[in-house]
């Protein structure tokens, strides 16, 4: 089975933007969320890449950081970065939903 490329993106993108955060305004707490979360990603994304079935903490990381980023983004209108990591988390839980329910990814015929 080959790679889960996006799983990794999505996973590389949330452990850069805690760095980023760190750089930018000092926050240790955006650095240890962004390297938690983004580890946990990439140990979903990983998962998946060895059984494309196996999805659960790669599905479980999203949901949790849709909810939390989108909770953030209701509360200050933010797009950067509260919106962004939300949309991304909704485009990787559809896209695990997807291939779970079989509508999307390889058709075996």
């Amino acid at each position: 089975m080959p790679a889960d490329i996006p799983g990794f993106l999505y996973a590389g993108a949330v452990a850069a933007g805690g760095i980023f955060g760190y750089y930018r305004a000092g926050s240790v707490p955006s650095l240890a969320a962004g390297l938690l979360f983004g580890g946990a990603l990439a140990y979903g994304a990983y998962e998946v890449s060895r059984n494309p079935s196996n999805y659960s903490v790669q599905l479980a990381t999203s949901s949790i950081l849709a909810g939390i980023m989108g909770y953030r983004f209701y509360n200050s209108g933010k797009l950067m970065p509260a919106g962004v990591v939300c949309l991304l988390s909704m485009a990787m839980i559809a896209r695990i939903a997807g291939r779970a329910t079989g509508l999307t990814g390889p058709r075996t015929t």
